[in-house]
C-alpha cells in the first residue's frame, strides 16, 4: 500500500523585532525520527520543518519554515494526496501582533507585548472536509493522561502520542504514551528512532483497519 504522510517537526520562531523572538526548546529530533521510520516503511514523506540544526532524512521532502503563520501555510499547500497527517512540531501558541521592522532599543521601562494566538495547524486539518488521518503530539509538563485525554477529545483526532516536555526537549530518548480507542499504549524509554518505528507501526495498523471499514 502506498501511503502518504505529512509531518510538521521542530519548534517555530515568532518574531519581536529583527533580531528576538518568540520560540521554545523543541530540537525537532523526534519530527525527524517519525519522518525516517515512515520513510522505511515505504511512505512517501513530506516533512515541514521549523528552524532545527539537524540534518535533512535523505529520501524525504522537506519543506524549511520559521513562523507558525509559515508552517500553517505549508501544510495547506502539500495537504492534497495526503493519507496521513502527523503534527509533531512544537508550534507557538501566540505571535506578536506587530513585530518591528527594526530593532526595539533598551530602556529603563517595562516593554509590553501583545500577542495573538497562532492558527491550530492540527484542528485544522481534523476539521478538513475529508481529512487524512491525524496524529497529534502532546508535551506536557504535569497530568499527562489528563491533559492528553482531553487534547484528543478536543481535536477529535483518533491517536494522540504524549509525553513529558521535562524528560524528553534536547534528549535523543523519549517515553510515549499513545492514546487511541482503545486506550493507552506505553512505549517504554528508548532512542527517539526506536519509538518513531513503534509509533508508526502503530499508526499504519489504526490507519489500514479504518481503510477496510
Amino acid at each position: 500500500m502506498s501511503v502518504k504522510v505529512l509531518i510538521t517537526a521542530g519548534p517555530t520562531y515568532e518574531a519581536i523585532d529583527v533580531v528576538r523572538g518568540i520560540t521554545n526548546r523543541s530540537s525537532g529530533k523526534m519530527g525527524y525520527a517519525v519522518a525516517q521510520a515512515a520513510l522505511e516503511l515505504g511512505a512517501e514523506v513530506t516533512l515541514v520543518s521549523g528552524p532545527t540544526a539537524l540534518a535533512k532524512p535523505q529520501g524525504v521532502k522537506t519543506i524549511d519554515v520559521t513562523s507558525a503563520l509559515g508552517m500553517f501555510e505549508a501544510v495547506k499547500r502539500h495537504m492534497d494526496g495526503t493519507d496521513i497527517f502527523i503534527g509533531v512540531a512544537a508550534v507557538a501558541d501566540y505571535r506578536p501582533i506587530n513585530p518591528s521592522e527594526q530593532k526595539l532599543k533598551k530602556n529603563s521601562g517595562n516593554l509590553t507585548l501583545e500577542l495573538t494566538p497562532n492558527p491550530d495547524i492540527l484542528a485544522y486539518v481534523a476539521k478538513l472536509p475529508k481529512p487524512p488521518f491525524c496524529v497529534g503530539f502532546a508535551a506536557e509538563s504535569e497530568k499527562l493522561r489528563e491533559h492528553a485525554e482531553a487534547k484528543r477529545k478536543a481535536k477529535n483526532i483518533p491517536l494522540l502520542a504524549a509525553n513529558l516536555a521535562q524528560d524528553a526537549i534536547g534528549s535523543d530518548e523519549n517515553k510515549l504514551v499513545l492514546f487511541d480507542d482503545a486506550g493507552e499504549h506505553v512505549l517504554p524509554r528508548a532512542n527517539k528512532l526506536t519509538l518513531a518505528r513503534q509509533l508508526m507501526q502503530h499508526v499504519l495498523k489504526l490507519y489500514r483497519q479504518g481503510a477496510k471499514q
